[in-house]
C-alpha cells in the first residue's frame, strides 16, 4: 500500500516545514508514505523549506487557486500509483498524527472517502467564530438533504481518497474542492465515512485566503453547491424552480376564473399573469427534461472515462461484454 500526503500551499513558510516534519512515515498497513506540495505561486520560502524537508514540490507559476491545487494532487496521485490520497493544509490546524485514525475506514471497513469532521464529536467540536460554525453546519446540512446521507462537516479539508475514488473524481472549480467533491462522488456512490478528530478553530499563523471574507466565501461556496447539483440533477432543480410559478400561476387562474363565474368579468391582468407563469413554469420543467439528457450522456462518458483511466493507472482490461 502506497500513501501520498499531498498539501496544497501558497505562503505557509512558517508553518509548512512542521507539518511535514509531522507526518507519519510508518503505518499499520502502509508499505511507503511520500509527501507532495502544491505550491500554488507563494512568493515567500514555502517551496524551498517544503523541499528541505523532504517533500516533492510541484510548483504552479501563479495563484491558480486551491480546487486547482487539489486537482493537481490528484492527477500526480494517479501517475505515481498512490493507492491513497490524503489532503491536509499546510497551516497546522490538522495534526498528522492523526493520518493513522484517518485513513482506518478506507484500509480496514471498506470506505473509498474519509473525510475529518470537526463536528460530529461534539466534545472535539473547536473553537471558532460564530458566524463560521453556524455557516459550516449550514452547509453541511444542504450537502445532506441533496446526497440523502447526514453529514457533521462537509467543509474540512483533512481527507483521505482511495484510488478508486480519484478514478471517479470529476473537479472544475478552482476556489474550493470540498463541497464539489463531496456532491460529485456522493451522486457517484461512493461510500464516504467521517472521522472525528480533534482541530484547530483557527490558523496559528496568518490568516485563510479562502474564508477571510465570510460573505464572499459563502456565496462563491452556494455556486459551487448549486451548479454541481444541476449537473447532477438537473430536472429535480428545474422541478423545484419551476413550482412557485405553477402554484402562483394555478392560484391566478382560479381567481380569474372565480371573479368570472360571480360577476360576468375576467380578471384580465391576473389571467394573463397566471398564464404567464404556468409557461415559464412548463418551460423550466422542459428545459429540465432536455438538461436530464444531458447529463445522463456525461454520466455515460464518466463512466467510459473511469474504465480509461483504471486501465492507464493499473494495466487493467475493460470490463467484459455481456454476453449475447
Amino acid at each position: 500500500m502506497r500513501i501520498l500526503v499531498g498539501i496544497p500551499a501558497f505562503n505557509e513558510a512558517a508553518t509548512i516545514a512542521d507539518v511535514i516534519a509531522k507526518i507519519p512515515r510508518r503505518m499499520g498497513g502502509i508499505d511507503t508514505v511520500s509527501v507532495a506540495v502544491v505550491d500554488d505561486g507563494s512568493t515567500d520560502d514555502t517551496a524551498r523549506l517544503a523541499r528541505e524537508a523532504g517533500a516533492r514540490v510541484l510548483p504552479h507559476p501563479t495563484t491558480r487557486g486551491v480546487g486547482v491545487a487539489f486537482q493537481r494532487l490528484v492527477r500526480h496521485a494517479l501517475e505515481v500509483r498512490a493507492d491513497l490520497l490524503v489532503t491536509i493544509d499546510g497551516d497546522g490546524q490538522f495534526d498528522p498524527a492523526d493520518i493513522p485514525a484517518l485513513i482506518a475506514p478506507i484500509i480496514h471497513n471498506g470506505a473509498l472517502v474519509s473525510t475529518a469532521s470537526r463536528f460530529r464529536d461534539p466534545s472535539l467540536t473547536p473553537r471558532m467564530p460564530r458566524v463560521k460554525r453556524w455557516g459550516n453546519r449550514r452547509v453541511a446540512a444542504l450537502v445532506s438533504a441533496i446526497t440523502g446521507r447526514r453529514y457533521a462537516d462537509v467543509s474540512c479539508g483533512f481527507r483521505a481518497y482511495a484510488r478508486d475514488a480519484l478514478l471517479r473524481l470529476t473537479t472544475y472549480h478552482s476556489f474550493t474542492y470540498a463541497h464539489e467533491t463531496f456532491l460529485d462522488l456522493a451522486a457517484k456512490g461512493v461510500p464516504i465515512e467521517e472521522v472525528a478528530v480533534p482541530v484547530e478553530g483557527t490558523r496559528p499563523v496568518g490568516e485563510s485566503r479562502i474564508a477571510s471574507n465570510v460573505l464572499r466565501y459563502a456565496w462563491r461556496t452556494a455556486l459551487i453547491i448549486v451548479r454541481t447539483y444541476r449537473d447532477h440533477k438537473p430536472l429535480k432543480l428545474c422541478g423545484v424552480l419551476a413550482a412557485p410559478g405553477v402554484l402562483v400561476g394555478v392560484t391566478l387562474l382560479t381567481w380569474s376564473f372565480l371573479a368570472f363565474r360571480s360577476t360576468g368579468y375576467w380578471l384580465k391582468w391576473a389571467a394573463f399573469t397566471g398564464a404567464a407563469a404556468l409557461a415559464t413554469s412548463l418551460a423550466t420543467v422542459f428545459l429540465g427534461f432536455m438538461a436530464d439528457i444531458a447529463t445522463r450522456l456525461r454520466q455515460n462518458q464518466e463512466e467510459m472515462l473511469y474504465w480509461l483511466r483504471r486501465r492507464g493507472n493499473s494495466g487493467e482490461e475493460s470490463p467484459p461484454r455481456p454476453s449475447s
